[in-house]
């Protein structure tokens, strides 16, 4: 028996089915930058950065090394008993660089989810109102209240309910899909009509760019509706940046790209390289509405993930990782149009920066989603030596999130893998 299924028969035998894992069979070992060695010593190219997490690669010295200097000095002493500079430091930095020209203040905690519960926290306490919209297609956690904002049922709500009250869901704009802007706009008129005053709504939340729902973006006109329509109604703007932050789209955040500024913004996965780390930032008197003691968490800023953060907002300066971005997404969408071209069954293109997605449909149908062949392509390209993801609400979307740092051939290297898995997975013929 293999190492590998060795593992696998412990973990099917001590942890429960369901903590889902995309790529069961494989168990890593080690890994540098975009490359990850699994138990058996078999060589894989990254394409999914742990869920746009190594945006600055896997094991980056400067990074390891300010983590390393903070152990030697304290790993925990919770910032709620005693504070200490890091977490300040990292803090003020954040606050400089969130969009817009509001004073902003920083809370730190230790998972996505745990910010976006602070959040609509925050924004419940500063309006005085319970009610929250959110989109279909989104994702902002496995909490209860992570949940009931998720915009997908299966799996993240199946069994779990029921959920919090005081959440509604619009139509996310997503064109290819066939919901144009003018539907949301329309369902939100609907909404405000038949099952809640604007005046009872707390916050809107919005993912510039949805993770797993399936990398659609938002257009800079459409948030420039939220803007008006919260500026309008006294409600806050919530822009999710759990996947999108910290040069993944080629702008330190998504917000950049659309040129509206939020009024809290929640930033985690790639903030800390790979160390539990998760921020609210938001407008100075927002944050400063709840009282003493309303916010924190034991664990909220670790000394470890607060220094570690620092030093990836130094390499992602440095190394001109934003600009990198927009690089790599071009590169991945070149690649992805030439196959296009003889591959029917590659429907839609999209990246942002270096977030990019293909969507696989059949026969050129928009309307006819290919999830059997999308996962087929995601295993068949793991058995030659690239990991990539799956999204999307109908299943059938594959994602690139390779790490901002990946060397030039490594990233060639993962798209043969991905054309040779796309050819062996379905019929190529000559598009539409």
């Amino acid at each position: 028996m293999s190492m590998n299924e060795s593992l696998r028969a412990r973990r099917e035998a001590a942890i429960p089915r369901g903590v889902g894992t995309a790529h069961a069979g494989i168990f890593a070992a080690r890994a540098r930058n975009a490359e990850i060695w699994d138990a058996d010593g078999r060589r894989l190219i990254d394409f999914a950065s742990g869920i746009a997490v190594t945006n600055v690669g896997h094991v980056r010295p400067e990074v390891v090394e300010a983590a390393k200097a903070q152990i030697d000095l304290f790993t925990h002493v919770c910032f709620q008993v005693t504070g200490y500079e890091s977490y300040i430091a990292l803090a003020e930095r954040l606050n400089a660089l969130a969009p817009g020209p509001s004073a902003k203040k920083t809370i730190f905690l230790s998972t996505g989810a745990e910010e976006v519960e602070n959040a609509i926290k925050i924004a419940r306490s500063a309006t005085g109102r319970p009610g929250v919209i959110a989109f279909s297609g989104g994702f902002h956690g496995r909490t209860m209240l992570g949940m009931a904002l998720t915009g997908k049922v299966t799996p993240y709500k199946t069994g779990f309910g029921p959920f919090l009250s005081d959440i509604y869901h619009l139509p996310f704009p997503a064109p290819y899909l066939g919901v144009s802007e003018e539907d949301s706009i329309a369902a939100m008129e609907v909404l405000f009509r038949s099952d809640i005053d604007p005046g009872r709504i707390a916050a809107i939340i919005v993912e510039p760019v949805q993770g797993e729902g399936g990398f659609y973006p938002v257009s800079p006109g459409f948030m420039r509706h939220l803007r008006s329509l919260c500026d309008a109604h006294g409600i806050l703007l919530i822009a999710d940046e759990i996947q999108t932050g910290f040069g993944r789209t080629g702008r330190l955040f998504a917000c950049e790209h659309l040129g509206v500024e939020p009024d809290l913004m929640t930033v985690a996965k790639s903030i800390a390289g790979g160390f539990p780390l998760s921020a609210v930032i938001g407008r100075a008197e927002i944050m400063d509405a709840p009282q003493p003691g309303g916010l924190g968490g034991t664990y909220g800023g670790s000394p470890v993930a607060c220094a570690a953060g620092l030093a990836v907002l130094d390499v992602i300066e440095a190394d001109g990782l934003c600009a990198r971005a927009d690089w790599i997404g071009e590169r991945i969408a070149a690649r992805l149009r030439q196959l296009s071209q003889r591959d029917a069954g590659i429907g839609d293109i999209r990246a942002l920066g270096a977030m990019a997605a293909l969507e696989l449909v059949q026969g050129g149908d928009a309307a006819s989603p290919d999830p059997a062949r999308t996962g087929a392509a995601v295993a068949e390209a793991r058995e030659r030596g690239l990991i990539l993801l799956a999204c999307g609400v109908r299943g059938n979307v594959i994602r690139f999130l390779p790490p901002l740092t990946i060397e030039e051939d490594v990233l060639d290297e993962g798209l043969d893998i991905l054309a040779d898995a796309l050819e062996r997975t379905g019929a190529l013929e000559v598009a539409a």
